[in-house]
């Protein structure tokens, strides 16, 4: 597989498609972490391969640092992907998913809030770094 933005773009269609089933079988207002189990679920339905909860290594100097970051999804090794059941999407979350992006090295992210009327108009938000940029 040739990573390429079109790729990518696939596969952020198909997230975001997983995200919209478990909204559309649960709507808004659960726990985050009632979304986390049914997207992992749905994501295995689709066959999309992923790591949930995984801790995202830090190394500073040559040191692995002891931190506990951990993204929600690590999608096909290369897409972050992060769910929120909260009022909206807030700076914090993006500089979060931002972080993870850096330091995961991934060319591409999304931000799902589930505490939403429509995901895809209000409840997703997608993000690309430099690697993204240089991609065919």
């Amino acid at each position: 597989m040739e990573l390429t933005k079109k790729y990518l773009d696939e596969l952020s269609y198909n997230v975001i498609g997983a995200a919209i089933e478990v909204h559309k079988e649960l709507g808004p207002g659960l726990l985050e972490s009632v979304y986390q189990s049914c997207m992992c679920h749905e994501l295995h339905l689709r066959k999309i391969n992923f790591v949930s909860e995984m801790k995202i290594p830090v190394q500073y100097k040559g040191l692995k640092m002891n931190v506990d970051l951990r993204c929600d999804f690590f999608i096909e090794n290369i897409f972050v992907a992060e769910i929120k059941a909260s009022k909206s999407i807030e700076p914090i979350h993006e500089a979060q998913l931002i972080s993870y992006l850096k330091l995961l090295k991934a060319p591409k992210g999304i931000l799902i809030n589930f505490n939403c009327v429509n995901i895809f108009k209000e409840g997703q938000k997608t993000y690309v770094s430099e690697k993204y940029r240089s991609l065919n």
